[in-house]
């Protein structure tokens, strides 16, 4: 499943806090607190509610590799649309904000 490290790493990465996580997996905010604390296999049921919860924020967990490629990690999923903003060509006092 997911490592106390991948829950902080991916928190830190999509800027929750632990309170905002904790609704957004429908858990306890203690819950959270001790699943970031301890490497220990924790509630599958809780796990999931976090990994899932996670994921959807945008977060991709990686799975162990080999020992030459490092251990679990977290990463963002790339952004499906892309918002160039405004061309500096069009830009205005109209737009300007």
């Amino acid at each position: 499943m997911i490592t106390a490290t991948q829950i902080r790493g991916a928190r830190a990465m999509t800027g929750m806090s632990i309170e905002q996580l904790a609704a957004a997996a429908g858990l306890p905010v203690a819950t959270i607190e001790t699943m970031e604390r301890d490497e220990q296999e924790g509630d599958p049921h809780a796990l999931l509610a976090v990994k899932q919860s996670l994921e959807a924020a945008g977060i991709i967990f990686i799975a162990s590799g080999n020992h030459d490629e490092g251990g679990p990690g977290v990463r963002l999923r790339a952004r499906s649309c892309i918002d160039e903003g405004i061309r500096p060509e069009n830009l205005n006092a109209a737009n300007d904000d």
